[in-house]
């Protein structure tokens, strides 16, 4: 796979250079600063890209407010759940591989029973977690894998729902710090490095789990109004570098946090997308089969569509049938979505806002700005 590492690197500088073309239309900018300025957002990261190449990269507002230092497209942000793809890629590889099936035993794979008391008899699949349809809730916590482990938790049974596995959805961030778990124990790899060895160095993505080992200077401060000012939020960007001295690798993991914990531009972020848009595949590279890049984007559950860390919507702009993840945390909200068939998608991301929602909970900020987009860029 790192034989064409090169060769991607040239390819996707090559679609960014092509591809950056931006908004003539000044009526355009002038409802992209209205929306931003309704929900009072800090900063504001756009990409978008069109058949199949970035045609339009933005930034506006503030990486640091009280320095009054500018945004850019570059700069990293902790982006929050849409992180949770980038295991579920992984995962997928080794399912290609031969190594584990969707249909193993999770609690095999994390290496302590995971069974619903309320349903013992039933499975508990590696896909039911992937999707959210595991029977598994946050109620407990998430920050440490003990809280649904009965030989350390006596409350571990408050971990699981009423319904059976598989036939219902909740929403779970623990799920997913145990898939990156899971992604440890068969690896023998920490997971901040073998996300970086298996997806971020192939795509050429300066982005990572490991705040020690990026940039610093390249983050995205990120905000929440406080007694109406906008507060920084620095927990978001805690290091946690005592904690990774004492690593124990399929326990520690979630100080990483694989649930929320990935730090991507929205240029690299577009990048990754590509990939998904494309069904696995980057120039000469093929980071996953088309098999399971489709499978991944397959809603599962009935209502909400959610697939293997990326769903299906319908409600975002009305007609088109989009794929992807929203993310939210510590005033962050992020959205990565793409149409694969027409090969149109956005990136658009806020370090700090009014989070105002609509009847779907949707963040209207995020969604005013993608529907305007959408007219400008790929409407028209």
């Amino acid at each position: 796979m790192m034989i064409h590492t090169k060769t991607i690197a040239v390819f996707l500088l090559s679609l960014f250079l092509i591809g950056q073309v931006q908004a003539q239309s000044a009526d355009f900018n002038n409802k992209l600063k209205q929306v931003a300025d309704r929900y009072e957002a800090v900063g504001l990261a756009i990409v978008v890209v069109k058949n199949g190449k970035p045609v339009y990269s933005n930034a506006i507002g503030y990486q640091d407010v009280e320095a009054k230092k500018p945004l850019t497209t570059d700069n990293l942000f902790r982006i929050a759940s849409i992180s949770k793809s980038f295991s579920s890629t992984a995962i997928m590889q080794l399912v290609e591989k031969g190594i584990i099936s969707l249909d193993d035993d999770f609690g095999d794979l994390v290496g302590f029973p995971v069974r619903n008391p309320n349903f013992p008899d039933n499975k508990i699949t590696l896909e039911m977690v992937l999707s959210h349809r595991s029977s598994i809730n946050d109620k407990n916590g998430y920050f440490s894998l003990d809280v649904i482990n009965p030989a350390k938790n006596k409350d571990w049974k408050q971990s699981y729902n009423s319904y059976a596995p598989g036939q219902g959805y909740e929403y779970c961030n623990l799920n997913f710090n145990m898939v990156g778990a899971v992604l440890e124990r068969l690896t023998q790899v920490r997971f901040d490095n073998y996300i970086k060895q298996q997806i971020l160095d192939p795509l050429q993505l300066a982005a990572g789990y490991n705040i020690d080992s990026l940039d610093k200077s390249r983050f995205a401060k990120l905000y929440v109004k406080e007694n109406g000012k906008f507060e920084e939020q620095p927990s978001a960007y805690n290091p946690r570098s005592e904690e990774i001295k004492n690593y124990t690798l399929g326990e520690s993991t979630p100080v990483f946090s694989p649930t929320g914990g990935m730090k991507i531009s929205a240029n690299d972020l577009a990048k990754y997308m590509l990939m998904h848009m494309n069904y696995g595949k980057v120039g000469k590279l093929q980071l996953l089969r088309k098999k399971s890049a489709k499978r991944m984007q397959k809603g599962l559950s009935e209502k909400e569509h959610y697939g293997l860390a990326l769903l299906e919507n319908d409600r975002l702009i009305p007609g088109e049938h989009m794929i992807g993840h929203t993310g939210s945390a510590y005033g962050l909200y992020s959205n990565m979505f793409f149409e694969p068939k027409q090969k149109f998608g956005f990136i658009v991301i806020t370090n700090g806002c009014i989070p105002k929602t609509d009847s779907h909970d949707d963040i209207l900020l995020s969604k005013e700005v993608i529907q305007l987009l959408y007219s400008e860029f790929i409407k028209k």
